[in-house]
């Protein structure tokens, strides 16, 4: 049909802006975030591309499913706008005309959705923490260099930085090379350390921590805010650089794959996944359809409050989702109700808003007052 695929083009070409734009934000704010951590040491630079790419398959879904719900709003209000919908009822066809077209759109991109739902997001999210593992023992195993500021993080302990001047022999320094001038700075528990050596050497501890053990050597401590600080010599101070590798722990229910997960299980946040996963091509499904009688604009009023009434319901549309999914996962609510509530409501929202919007625009309402207009009989003119 020459309108269906009219249509389809239209919707297809605000999906297409839609997503553009929403994704350059995307790519944006998380390029900034990752950005953050590797000037601050916490991520290493050359990760950065990859763990952009993983965190973007993360947000897709939700990305895709605003997209979808824009794209059939718009050009539905330009209708409004323009008048179309007015020829549109006068011709006799009904509100109900508009579902065949939008789902005959909105089902490729809903199956998109599913796919990256249930599978591409949660590998993503495997892959992405896998390899931010990888780096930092990466960065955590390469040995000292002379002339290079080292950064080592412990986490609620503090951060170090290292620096030696030079090696009794030059290269890079292994177990048991001797170091000269070596500089410690660290921040622990409020206060500012400062460490000085004339020499120093890396040991590894039988429980496989390595240490800088420095010799012959002065250490300055300082609390913040205060102007007291404390001189002590040494004669043999360990420095830790590098702790341990702990055993890998369990990877928690988002990254797991689809058939690792049970609603029945003894774990609810697995119940809690499988709800949010199966959620959102459904609540995309729903917001495609609700976007028919929500699109209504009258020309003689504002344009924009049929878009804000649009963001709200899908706002508290993906919190009532969240919502769900948290006391699920908390072993609040069971996994049938949690899960049929929020599209149950949603379903009520279509039907009343379509019952609404036929209430304004009933069908057949122009048709048939001007078959009376025909068939009437003609007045006569006035003597």
């Amino acid at each position: 049909m020459i309108f269906e695929r009219a249509v389809r083009r239209e919707f297809s070409q605000a999906a297409s802006g839609i997503f553009v734009a929403l994704f350059a934000i995307l790519v944006s704010t998380q390029l900034v975030r990752l950005l953050n951590e590797a000037a601050g040491g916490k991520l290493a630079p050359d990760a950065v591309l990859a763990l952009l790419g993983f965190s973007a398959l993360n947000y897709l879904p939700a990305l895709l499913s605003l997209s979808l719900f824009m794209a059939v709003l718009l050009p539905l209000s330009r209708a409004y706008r323009d008048s179309e919908m007015a020829v549109w009822f006068s011709s006799g066809l009904s509100l109900f005309a508009w579902i065949r077209p939008v789902a005959r759109f909105a089902l490729p991109i809903v199956l998109v959705i599913t796919a990256l739902s249930l599978f591409i997001s949660p590998w993503g999210a495997s892959r992405s923490a896998q390899y931010r593992n990888q780096v930092e023992a990466k960065n955590a195993s390469m040995p000292i260099s002379p002339g290079v500021f080292r950064e080592v993080s412990h986490g609620a302990r503090g951060d170090r930085v290292v620096f030696v001047e030079k090696l009794a022999e030059e290269g890079v320094a292994a177990e048991g090379e001797v170091f000269s001038n070596i500089f410690v700075s660290s921040f622990q528990e409020g206060r500012l350390g400062v460490v000085m050596a004339d020499s120093g050497r890396q040991e590894i501890m039988e429980n496989g921590d390595r240490f800088l053990m420095l010799e012959r050597g002065q250490r300055y401590e300082v609390e913040a805010g205060l102007p007291n600080f404390r001189v002590m010599n040494f004669e043999r101070y360990g420095v830790r650089i590098e702790e341990a590798r702990a055993e890998a722990t369990d990877e928690s229910p988002r990254m797991l794959p689809l058939w690792q997960l049970s609603w029945r299980g003894d774990d609810p946040r697995q119940a809690g996944e499988l709800l949010w996963r199966f959620g959102q091509p459904v609540a995309a499904l729903l917001l495609a359809f609700l976007a028919v009688p929500l699109s209504f604009v009258n020309p003689r009023s504002g344009r924009s409050m049929n878009m804000l009434l649009a963001l709200v319901i899908f706002t508290l549309y993906n919190n009532l989702l969240s919502v769900s999914q948290a006391w699920v996962a908390r072993g609040l609510l069971i996994f049938p109700l949690a899960f049929g509530a929020p599209h149950a409501l949603m379903l009520l929202a279509l039907f009343l808003l379509f019952c609404w919007r036929l209430m304004l625009f009933p069908p057949f309402t122009f048709a048939r007052a001007r078959r009376r207009r025909r068939a009437a009989p003609p007045r006569e003119p006035p003597r």
